[in-house]
């Protein structure tokens, strides 16, 4: 059986799981079955709770991939990783730029380094003859970040690079794909196992040819419906942050999730589950009404089942 399960979704924190059991596995405790958590972003306890809401222990997750490094997806990533002791799988940018987020920077004022600066030449001693040397008056001196940490507590298994060939975890082959996103290497998954096969494609501006390639043949989809435009316009972001969503490296509208599922969608998935929806920006309604529209322009589409993620409460498991 393949199972996959959204925890959370939205921009307060964004987590699911992919697990495949061999028939009859999971009622007998088999550590044959798989489970993989897909981002960390709310807190562990909070990971914890609403896994086993769901019929999910903790304790028997395989491992952990993130898609990027913002703080929705990563930010009870170190204290699960950290208690399950379960290896967590990123792009190398993508774990370069969660290194620098858990590196705390030193920051001094001008007058604690002039400071410094007179009590490292008083401790040398001037050359004889010459004056004490005086600071520049506009210094820019860079802060010097405590030493990066070491990943091993976080037992950092492997980095794979995006676009990365696909590699397993268990009896889970995993094919990541790049997305169109402002983080420093963001990706997708596609999970095959048992015959199945699961897309998640969340945190996209736009939907170019590799994704749309990636999603087909696909049993489930997990597509980005963040925002409707009218909404976002008219709604209280700054305009800075409008003109990001809206961007090719922003987020995916109700209208542009509507046009792929009208115009290039292949119509093979048995569940399609819209995610990452705004609360500010978005309704439920105006996303499920978008992705009908679009359904029903084509009969063969009918047939497949419409879900909505939630922000505050798992959806109900989707078992194949």
């Amino acid at each position: 059986m393949v199972r996959f399960t959204v925890l959370a979704s939205g921009s307060k924190g964004n987590s699911a799981i992919v697990s495949s059991c061999p028939s009859g596995a999971r009622e007998r405790g088999s550590t044959a079955c798989t489970r993989i958590l897909i981002d960390a972003g709310l807190s562990c306890r909070e990971l914890f709770r609403r896994m086993r809401s769901v019929g999910e222990d903790p304790s028997t997750l395989d491992a952990i991939l993130i898609t990027h490094e913002h703080q929705d997806h990563i930010n009870g990533l170190a204290v699960t990783a950290r208690k399950l002791g379960i290896p967590v799988y990123f792009t190398e940018a993508t774990h370069r730029a969660w290194i620098r987020q858990m590196t705390p920077q030193k920051r001094i004022t001008y007058a604690q380094w002039a400071e410094q600066y007179r009590a490292s030449k008083q401790a040398s001693g001037p050359h004889p003859g010459q004056p004490f040397p005086q600071p520049d008056p506009e210094p820019d001196p860079a802060p010097e970040p405590d030493p990066v940490p070491d990943p091993a507590p976080m037992s950092m298994a492997q980095n794979c690079e995006a676009p990365a060939p696909a590699f397993s975890i268990g009896d889970v082959a995993i094919s990541p794909f790049t997305i169109p996103h402002d983080a420093a290497d963001p990706v997708g998954f596609v999970f095959s196992a048992e015959g199945v096969r699961l897309a998640v494609a969340t945190d996209l501006g736009y939907m170019p040819p590799n994704v749309q390639a990636q999603l087909r043949r696909c049993d489930l989809i997990m597509l980005e419906s963040n925002h409707d435009l009218e909404m976002l316009r008219d709604g209280p972001y700054p305009w800075s942050v409008k003109q990001r969503v809206l961007s090719r490296v922003g987020h995916l509208s109700n209208d542009a999730a509507s046009a792929y599922l009208e115009q290039t969608y292949d119509g093979s998935a048995t569940y399609l589950i819209l995610a990452h929806l705004s609360e500010s920006n978005n309704l439920p309604e105006l996303a499920r009404l978008a992705a009908e529209r679009a359904l029903t322009t084509k009969p063969s589409l009918l047939a497949n089942r419409l879900y909505l993620a939630s922000q505050h409460e798992p959806l109900e498991p989707v078992c194949f």
